[in-house]
Order: C-alpha cells, then sequence, then structure tokens
C-alpha cells in the first residue's frame, strides 16, 4: 500500500488494507469483543503497518474519556509517596483505570509541561499531592478549566476542590502530649521552614498541645527545612545556646533522624538524654538505632480513597466531602523516654 511518507494514515487507509468497511474498524478499536478474532487480527495487522496508532488514541479522545488519570507530584523520591501510589493505582485498576505520573520537581517550567499535557484532553482527572493548583506561581484559571481534582496529602486553598489527608493538628498534638506525658516540658519543635498547609498545621497541633497541659510549658521552635541535613543543622544552631530542650518533636521522619545523628555525634543518648519523635513513619524510620518513635501516616488508604472520590465525581456518582480528615496513628518505638534532669 503506498501512501505519502508524511501523511497520516487514516481509517479508510486501515479498512481497505484489511479488506473490512471503515464500521468494522471502529469496532475493533472501540469494543474489539464484538469484532470476530480472525477480524481483530486483520484490522490489527492493518493499524501496524499504516502507522494509525495515534489515529486511534485521538478517536478515543473524542469518546471524552481517556480512562486515565494524572497524580502531580512535586517529588517521586518523597519516600510518602509510593505508599499514597499504591493506594491510587489500586483503586484505579479496580476500576479500568490507568494512572499517570507528572512529577515537577518543584519547578514551574515542568508543572507547565504537565499542564500542556493535560490541555490535550489525554487524561480525564487529576490527583493533586502538590498543596496547590496548577501552575504555581502564575495568575490562576478557574477550577472549571481544570480536569476534575482531587488533593491528597496536602490540602489545596480552593473550597471547591476534596481533599483527603492525615488530621495533621490532631496527630501532632497526639505526639506533643505523648511527650508531656514522659515528663517533658522542655519540647522543642523542629519545624519544615516553609508555609504549607501541612507544615502550619503541624506547627499548630504542637502547640495546641502545649497550651492545653497542666501549667504553663512554653513553645520553643526552631527552623528546620524537612531533611536530615537540615535537622542536623537544627540542632547545631541549638548548641551554641546556654538552654537545651530536653525533647525534640520534628516536623517530619527525615528531620528527626538528622536530629538524631547529630545528638550522636556529639555524645549524647537517644532516648537516655533527649528524646526525639517525628512524623510520618517512612520505612527508614524503623531501621535506624534507636528506632524512631514516629506517627504512622496511612498512605495507601489515603490513595485508595482519594482515588474513589475522583472516579466517583466522573461516573456522576455523589460529591465527596470537602474534606476527608485520617487519624494518625503514634507508634512508640525506642527513641523516646522519661524527661532527663
Amino acid at each position: 500500500m503506498s501512501r505519502s511518507a508524511d501523511k497520516p494514515a487514516t481509517i479508510e487507509d486501515v479498512a481497505k488494507l484489511a479488506g473490512v468497511s471503515i464500521a468494522t474498524v471502529s469496532r475493533a478499536i472501540r469494543t474489539p469483543k464484538k469484532v470476530a478474532e480472525s477480524t481483530r487480527k486483520k484490522v490489527t495487522a492493518a493499524i501496524a503497518r499504516t502507522g494509525y496508532t495515534a489515529n486511534a488514541m485521538a478517536q478515543n479522545l473524542r469518546m471524552k474519556r481517556s480512562q486515565m488519570v494524572m497524580v502531580l507530584t512535586q517529588s517521586i523520591a518523597d519516600p510518602n509517596f509510593p505508599g499514597i501510589l499504591i493506594g491510587l493505582e489500586r483503586t484505579a485498576n479496580e476500576r479500568g483505570y490507568g494512572v499517570l505520573i507528572g512529577n515537577t520537581e518543584g519547578t514551574i517550567s515542568l508543572e507547565e509541561n504537565h499542564m500542556r499535557f493535560l490541555s490535550s484532553g489525554m487524561v480525564d482527572g487529576l490527583i493533586l499531592l502538590t498543596g496547590h493548583l496548577p501552575v504555581a506561581g502564575r495568575p490562576q484559571s478557574p477550577v472549571s478549566s481544570f480536569p476534575p481534582m482531587v488533593a491528597a496529602t496536602c490540602p489545596v486553598d480552593h473550597l471547591d476542590i476534596p481533599y483527603v489527608g492525615t488530621d495533621d493538628l490532631a496527630a501532632s498534638k497526639m505526639a506533643t502530649e505523648y511527650l508531656i506525658s514522659l515528663g517533658h516540658r522542655k519540647i522543642c519543635y523542629v519545624s519544615s521552614g516553609s508555609s504549607d498547609a501541612v507544615s502550619d498545621l503541624r506547627q499548630a497541633g504542637y502547640g495546641r498541645g502545649l497550651a492545653e497541659a497542666a501549667g504553663s510549658i512554653p513553645d520553643w521552635v526552631i527552623q528546620g527545612d524537612g531533611s536530615s541535613e537540615g535537622g542536623r543543622a537544627a540542632v547545631e544552631r541549638l548548641f551554641i545556646k546556654d538552654t537545651l530542650p530536653t525533647a525534640f518533636f520534628c516536623y517530619n521522619d527525615d528531620t528527626a533522624i538528622g536530629v538524631i545523628s547529630a545528638l550522636q555525634i556529639r555524645g549524647y543518648r537517644v532516648p537516655e538524654d533527649f528524646s526525639v519523635i517525628g512524623f510520618d513513619d517512612i520505612p527508614f524510620s524503623n531501621n535506624i538505632t534507636p528506632a524512631l518513635t514516629t506517627v504512622r501516616q496511612p498512605r495507601n488508604q489515603i490513595g485508595e480513597i482519594a482515588m474513589g472520590y475522583l472516579l466517583d465525581g466522573l461516573s456522576g456518582g455523589d460529591s465527596p466531602p470537602g474534606q476527608s480528615l485520617l487519624h494518625g496513628d503514634l507508634v512508640v518505638r525506642e527513641s523516646c523516654g522519661p524527661a532527663s534532669n
């Protein structure tokens, strides 16, 4: 079959090569189970020879359904991401959807690239793990200009976007109260150094735990950056002062691991000299010495519920609640003990 190399294949080309009607080719693409196997093989072979695959994809897009969902995340290296993705994909697969991952690396340019992909109509919905509407740092388009969206792990500042995540405020309050129950009155919170909603909620939970304790316990916040290096640097800054805490509550597990490392390098023992508690329960938190006491996020469940809400909306189901906050579990291991003198 002679055809200009730069001329895109058409459904007529496929039908002619396969020796069937255009309607049969269309059925073989859209509902292959309704076409005889021998005919389907002819059509498949003709598609392969003519290079009509892209055209078939375009036809599916004209049906307004791609059966694909994009997950937009700032970093696939985030240790929380795999657990959330497992939940997202589990629900998507059960309901006949595929998942695409858009990794922005926290940059506007990559986010814009994914937005151009979204504008092509190749996904039906969007799961936001970024904490903001696309595209960050630019004038925002109306939410109605985006595909249906659900935010997970970090809420988006928009009432029309459902959110699924851990109850960060309640979980942080619980962690603070645990340290108080061990006799600690000098509890330093090592923050993330950012002002996103999750960071604010975790610090607010710490403050509420102190405020509701018996007696007066002053808050004591030192800035980290959410990394183990930031945790180590925070401890070093504390040691140039005359007063030290007896316990550290850290924004996340990475920070807590850095705090423990810095204390051990200086010859201190955890938990005999200082107690340290983290947040997230990343896989590595149980493999350090001492094993880290932390707050466990229900990552699989967050992913499953978020994807369920999105797909329910796509199928015309009931609107999801504005927020679905899940309980974080306190995981007591070895890094916390009674307050030392």
